[in-house]
């Protein structure tokens, strides 16, 4: 027995004891990630600002604490980020030049673009661009392309064969489950509900498809011969013989890259455009240490804010919102904030959204119309900005799109599963009601809808599209009638938005908040992004297991993690949507 109290009071101190070293471990990596996040960036001389193009692009990242002290990899990049340390590398006299490191990228067309105008815009610096990959996607690839050299590794690819959009159709296997979705909408391009009812495109879907499609691909096709000299029919007959699979010397007799060499050569040619000896080692830059570079700018001292709030993600109604995505609730309890504050002269609403709750919507254009009722509000329109992004934004006094932008898809539904069969004839679950009034359990899945239900749900249906479209003329000074014929549901790039005035202007985020400046009247001033991200301490506390479970599957899925999201969220969606069908990415 005493042997035995022995050993078990030894294995308690031994546990007290790792427990402690494990403590005093996990409270100083804290430390250490507290002190590196924010320490400013020490710049050594001829650096070279490495953007790995790698891994997601969301609007903004937050850094996640739980990622980091589990060792997972720095996998999504706020395009603000890359954005804001393109332009600091330009400014920075001891910043030679950018180098692209082409590896697996999901980024969407717009922000690709944005991206790439801002490597454009670096290059007037005068200083170098250069890209190497051993596998260049074709989003990477249109990146690359601005570079003044573009190296492939001789074992390597590069893609180019153009862009394709495929849907996915689940009407027969809801058929095998015994579930049919009851279908309400207005407009004949309002094709979200596809998936549920088809097991192919409509012809109008079809159409719309095609052509944005060929909208994308004609400005990814104009930047690149731009930048590499090669003409546009030329770069279509490439992507029709797709060089995907062609030997890395095609690439440089074509003209898509300029040489072959492997990482040893890459990082000798870096050293020699730095002047830096063979013997030394290279200073680079990475995005995470650009973040905390300081901007060689005069500090503002007039007091005046101009204000940037990112609008990204699905539209959700209060409490039933996605944590991904906009919570209306607290988005019109923002903008009000910004609206009651004296020191903020102009906002940038910046929306990146496929739409959404169209309750929600409705409940934010109400507070954008309040806000722009005092100051100027300026749209600038991300990867999307259409259905619900698009009501959220038609309210502003001027909108700025990229020409990849996906927006328009002006357009109500509804969406009720009836699983009737699946319930009585496969799981043999049989329903019967007790009710007050005839129509007390109208939505009742256990059941089809009765024609006067159908009505009911259709005419509430039709008069958010009357709402919807009404709110659009009104925004874009132009008459229903006229809203209604671009109207219908149907997507637009924002090159052809702007054709029908849906858009004022084609530009970047950069050109948004100038214009806001010179709507203000302000020359003096600072800008501020809303809203505010966690500390880092918060972000520990608020780091639940949902958290990291999510960011994990976002770095397993990639692409197809946000198809996943979607499908994740349905139970919590309302059931009347103001939503886009697609979710569109560059491989």
């Amino acid at each position: 027995m005493k042997d035995f109290l022995k050993y078990l009071l030894a294995t308690v101190i031994g546990l007290c004891i790792v427990g402690a070293i494990f403590t005093i471990i996990g409270i100083a990596s804290i430390a250490g990630m507290v002190a590196s996040s924010g320490t400013e960036t020490t710049v050594k001389d001829n650096s070279v600002f490495v953007i790995n193009l790698s891994g997601n692009v969301a609007e903004r990242s937050q850094s996640n604490p739980m990622n980091q002290l589990l060792g997972d990899k720095f996998t999504t990049y706020g395009l603000n980020d890359i954005l804001n340390s393109i332009h600091k590398a330009k400014e920075h006299e001891k910043i030679k030049g950018i180098c692209l490191n082409a590896e697996a990228f999901v980024c969407s067309s717009a922000s690709l673009q944005e991206i790439r105008n801002a490597l454009l815009d670096f290059k007037e610096s005068g200083k170098f661009v250069v890209a190497y990959g051993g596998n260049y996607s074709q989003s990477t690839y249109y990146l690359a392309s601005v570079a003044d050299k573009v190296a492939v590794n001789p074992q390597g690819s590069l893609a180019w064969h153009g862009l394709a959009a495929q849907s996915m159709f689940l009407k027969d296997l809801l058929d095998k489950v015994g579930v049919e979705m009851q279908i309400f909408r207005v407009g004949t391009y309002k094709s979200a509900v596809e998936p549920y009812t088809s097991t192919e495109m409509s012809p109008a879907n079809r159409e719309q498809t095609q052509a944005f499609v060929n909208s994308i691909w004609g400005q990814m096709v104009k930047n690149v011969s731009e930048s590499r000299g090669i003409p546009a029919d030329t770069l279509n007959a490439l992507a029709d013989r797709n060089m995907d699979f062609q030997p890395a010397e095609a690439y440089i007799q074509t003209g898509l890259a300029d040489t072959l060499l492997y990482k040893d050569g890459m990082l000798a040619y870096l050293k020699q455009l730095t002047e830096t000896d063979e013997d030394d080692n290279l200073n680079t830059l990475y995005v995470e240490d650009m973040v905390n570079v300081q901007r060689n700018i005069p500090k503002d001292k007039s007091g005046n804010i101009l204000a940037v709030y990112y609008a990204a993600g699905e539209i959700g109604d209060g409490a039933l919102a996605s944590d991904e995505g906009i919570n209306s609730e607290q988005m019109i309890n923002d903008l009000r904030r910004l609206r009651e504050d004296e020191n903020v002269k102009a906002v940038v609403l910046r929306v990146n959204s496929p739409g959404g709750s169209a309750y929600g919507s409705e409940q934010i254009w109400r507070e954008v119309s309040l806000l722009k009722e005092k100051k100027p509000v300026i749209v600038s329109m991300g990867d999307y900005a259409a259905s619900g992004g698009y009501y959220i934004s038609c309210a502003a006094d001027w909108i700025v799109a990229q020409p990849t932008t996906l927006t328009g898809s002006i357009g109500i539904f509804g969406m009720i599963p009836n699983a009737q069969k699946l319930l009585n004839d496969k799981l043999g679950i049989h329903f019967d009601v007790v009710k007050s009034n005839r129509l007390a359990d109208l939505g009742d899945i256990s059941r089809p809808f009765t024609e006067e239900e159908k009505n009911l749900v259709q005419g509430m249906v039709n008069k958010g599209y009357e709402l919807f479209t009404k709110r659009c003329a009104d925004g874009r000074k132009m008459p229903v009638e006229d809203i209604k014929k671009i109207a219908e549901g149907r997507v637009w790039t924002g090159e052809m938005a702007k054709d029908l005035k849906l858009v004022d202007e084609l530009g970047g985020i950069d050109r948004a908040i100038a214009i806001a400046a010179e709507r203000a009247e302000i020359t003096e001033y600072t800008v501020m992004d809303y809203p505010k991200q966690e500390e880092f301490f918060l972000s520990l506390l608020n780091s639940t297991t949902d958290h990291y479970l999510s960011a994990g599957l976002k770095e397993q899925l990639g692409e197809w993690y946000e198809p996943f999201r979607i499908v994740k969220n349905l139970k919590n969606a309302d059931h009347i949507q103001a939503r886009m069908p697609f979710i569109l990415t560059i491989n």
